[in-house]
């Protein structure tokens, strides 16, 4: 790991859209062995490497992108490509603090590396594979929070598939069109969340739902109509919560909800969160803490583990799968610098 930026750029090289994400697993597999971990690809097709002895601390990523092709390329000290920010970047980070650990002999307990697959598809097949197979002290999750802060909570998800179909009926007749009766369901919905955030100030607090598809048509004799609805949800509501509140506004669809994780939150004062705050003080930073309206693999392993955790990796993640994704390289190296310096500083509370 002399050279992290090429690290990072050769990833960027290699596509990984979720469900695809083999290539670059094998080629992280390759470059922590070369760092002297003792690294495989999992059941799950998870990048693993594994260093040191002793309680165990995870640092869990994910390798798998988005569609969409950004052209890799550095420009005014700014590395460019899809999955920069979200979330190759905080892996090669955690790779690279890793290495730097191994090279000084210097790793105070056990440190597992997870490049966890199919984050970005809402399965999150990696996470899941490892939930059961680690009990880990403490975790850090690989996302883009700035090299400043630190991610504490994400909020949760449900989506929902809803289809109406009824006789098909002339448009001059009265009676309501089937794509009409699918505009109100989706007019219901967001009522139902305003009325629910009305008091509610805070992004991560409220229901914030968006209407992902919409389509309609007919085959000469039965009209149809369909629209798929996300919601992303605070800690008061959980999925199955919101599924019971929203089934009776839906105006005789066929419905079918899934992908839903519930939100989840982790603690400020942990013997982790110390550790991060005082290396980023180090490094001259002022560290602050961050809750996301998006989901992660927290959602998936906080709730098992239950043990300290956050998000923590450079990037914007207002650039998440954008045509403009990119990391500042000098952010990239500083939060390398300390993420090592938190590893050292955690070690030191054991």
């Amino acid at each position: 790991m002399r050279d992290p930026v090429a690290l990072l750029e050769q990833m960027l090289r290699i596509p990984s859209h979720s469900g695809q994400e083999h290539h670059v697993a094998a080629f992280l597999v390759e470059q922590m062995r070369a760092a002297g971990l003792d690294a495989h690809v999992d059941g799950a097709g998870n990048a693993v490497g594994e260093i040191g002895q002793g309680p165990t601390v995870v640092l869990l990523g994910h390798i798998d992108t988005v569609s969409g092709v950004v052209p890799v390329r550095i420009e005014a000290g700014k590395l460019y490509g899809r999955g920069a920010v979200d979330a190759k970047g905080p892996f090669a980070t955690f790779v690279c603090a890793a290495a730097r650990l191994a090279q000084a002999g210097d790793v105070p307990f056990r440190l597992v590396l997870i490049g966890a697959v199919e984050e970005e598809a809402a399965t999150s097949k990696g996470a899941h594979f490892v939930v059961d197979r680690y009990a880990p002290i403490a975790c850090v999750i690989g996302e883009p929070s700035g090299w400043e802060r630190l991610t504490l909570g994400y909020k949760g998800r449900l989506l929902l598939d809803a289809r109406w179909q009824q006789p098909m009926a002339h448009s001059a007749g009265r009676e309501q069109a089937v794509a009409e009766r699918a505009v109100g369901f989706w007019n219901n919905v967001a009522a139902h969340c305003a009325t629910y955030n009305a008091d509610k100030s805070r992004l991560f607090d409220q229901l914030l739902p968006s209407l992902r598809t919409i389509s309609s048509g007919s085959d000469g004799l039965a009209d149809w109509a369909a629209l798929m609805i996300g919601v992303r949800l605070p800690p008061e509501i959980d999925p199955a919560l919101l599924a019971a509140q929203l089934g009776p506004l839906a105006d005789g669809a066929a419905l079918r909800f899934h992908d839903g994780c519930p939100a989840y939150q982790g603690e400020k004062n942990t013997p982790l969160a110390r550790a991060m705050l005082k290396a980023v003080r180090g490094a001259g930073g002022t560290p602050g803490f961050l809750l996301k309206t998006g989901t992660s693999d927290m959602n998936v392993v906080g709730p098992a583990w239950r043990c300290p955790i956050l998000a923590y990796g450079p990037g914007d993640s207002s650039l998440d799968h954008t045509p403009d994704e990119h990391v500042e390289i000098a952010e990239y190296e500083r939060a390398i610098d300390v993420l090592v310096q938190a590893l050292r500083n955690l070690g030191d509370t054991l």
